[in-house]
């Protein structure tokens, strides 16, 4: 579930388009955490289960990676690119909690920009293959 404490976070401007005034998150991050409630744990399930949720919002898994102390409580990380309500892509983080059992969305933040300077180039280099 999503916490206040992620909720409150400030967004990284890299997302584009979020108010950053407005502390919840946006409407289609909302759906996508609905949407992963019946995760039914551990690391194998856990690539696959984004990636099924993604599709299903009209979004796409890029890559997923171990969180190795990047997201506190975080064992790993799944990077997605869903439409937001402009049918804009922006770049959003499903993370798997240290325990293996729940996955939480997040807009990406000062601590995780990087990831979405690295799904950006990511993204570029796809489209040039």
């Amino acid at each position: 579930m999503i916490s206040p404490e992620i909720a409150a976070r400030p967004q990284a401007s890299a997302l584009g388009g979020i108010d950053h005034s407005e502390p919840m998150l946006p409407l289609e991050l909302v759906e996508l955490e609905l949407s992963l409630e019946g995760y039914a744990g551990g690391d194998a399930g856990f690539c696959e289960a984004v990636r099924q949720a993604a599709k299903r919002s009209g979004g796409e898994l890029l890559f997923d990676l171990p969180a190795g102390g990047l997201v506190a409580d975080c064992r790993r990380i799944a990077v997605l690119r869903i439409p937001d309500e402009g049918n804009e892509m922006r770049v959003v983080l499903a993370l798997l909690d240290y325990a293996g059992t729940e996955i939480r969305m997040q807009a990406p933040d000062e601590e995780t920009a990087h990831l979405v300077r690295f799904a950006d180039a990511f993204v570029e280099l796809l489209e040039r293959i």
